[in-house]
């Protein structure tokens, strides 16, 4: 078999339907297997995985046991060469996996493959290629400074080496995931990936940032920039300090310092949602419940787009391809997408990295 893609999932049960939705469109003619591994999700995801997708495997798991756990369980009955973990608000290309692997196939020193990802409203997300986030670096990213923290010498559409990647979308051989000891169990959640990357260096592989392919990380539907999160990735950058460089008690009051800043900072940046000056439908066959909610303008060009517009892609009748392509054009970028997934009673989108996904039921 040559991939197994690995989900962990935790109650987000409509973005899971899509991300699978999407990942069994691009595994098509590829030995693949999809493996949903639950950690104790309350939201009916599993009874939905069971009626609408019995080939793959799920496992659930009876308590939530963090993102790290969950995933080694997971590639631990793994059956493909390669692995690729990826997060369940995420929505993929038909021909993602078949151009990551060709890439990765190329490669005689391979260690982690991660790709470009976007937002929920196009943009690209700088965290998809990163350097090693050394202490002083680290300090000055608390301090507003994220000049040396993202891995810039590769450009936003290139190829090449960087030092960490994300853990949205890391392809992996599972034989080096194992030789890794894949990720660190100390992480409960966030940090897991700066740990794998910076391994896979350490032993002496090669990391690569492949811009030749974009995904959709919806990510304010898992990572919500409140105080939990704030507090639970700065602890996860102690761990990663604590076993990798020297401890650092500055260092460690400096983390509690960018804590309370970025609580501040956060609280007093809340991002307000647009109200769309029309809704533009694109669907071969318009759902007429879709069409009573938001009475939308059946759209058939995308010339018909404007600034200010909320944009529903109904993928029953378009590629996520496609989708994805349209969602990265320049002039869209203040439009609100929204996708409505295949025979389903609802669209789901987000309008940047830190507003919550929504779901919109009809």
């Amino acid at each position: 078999m040559k991939l197994s893609v690995v989900i962990l999932n935790y109650n987000v049960r409509y973005f899971l339907e899509l991300c699978l939705q999407s990942v069994e469109a691009a595994l098509e003619g590829i030995p693949s297997e999809i493996i949903v591994i639950d950690n104790n999700s309350d939201d009916a995801s599993c009874e939905m995985v069971v009626s609408k997708f019995p080939s793959v495997t799920l496992i659930k798991n009876a308590v939530n046991v963090g993102f790290s756990k969950a995933n080694n369980q997971a590639v631990e009955v793994a059956k493909g060469e390669y692995v690729c973990i990826l997060n369940p608000d995420t929505v993929v290309s038909e021909d993602t996996f078949l151009k990551v692997m060709d890439f990765a196939d190329s490669k005689s020193n391979l260690g982690i493959v991660g790709c470009r990802l976007i937002d929920g409203a196009g943009d690209f997300l700088h965290e998809s290629k990163r350097n090693i986030p050394l202490v002083s670096i680290a300090i000055k990213k608390i301090l507003g400074n994220s000049n040396r923290y993202y891995a810039n010498h590769v450009s936003e559409y290139g190829v090449g080496k960087v030092d960490v990647l994300v853990g949205a979308f890391m392809l992996i051989k599972q034989d080096v995931y194992k030789l890794l000891r894949g990720f660190d169990e100390d992480y409960f959640m966030y940090g897991e990936d700066i740990d794998l990357s910076y391994k896979s260096l350490k032993s002496g592989y090669d990391n690569y940032y492949y811009g030749d392919v974009s995904v959709i990380h919806y990510k304010g539907e898992s990572t919500r920039k409140d105080e939990v999160y704030l507090r639970r990735f700065y602890g996860a950058m102690q761990i990663f300090y604590n076993k990798h460089f020297k401890k650092s008690r500055l260092f460690n009051f400096l983390i509690y310092l960018g804590v309370k800043w970025m609580i501040l900072f956060s609280s007093a940046q809340k991002v307000s949602l647009k109200n769309p000056s029309l809704s533009l439908l694109f669907s071969k066959e318009p759902d007429q419940k879709l069409i009573a909610k938001l009475n939308p303008v059946i759209a058939s060009s995308l010339d018909q787009i404007r600034a200010g517009n909320q944009v529903i892609f109904d993928a029953a009748g378009i590629s996520f391809k496609s989708i994805i392509e349209h969602m990265q054009v320049n002039e869209y970028k203040q439009c609100i997408f929204k996708i409505q997934p295949k025979n389903c009673s609802y669209i789901i989108g987000s309008t940047s990295a830190d507003t919550k996904g929504e779901i919109i039921q009809f």
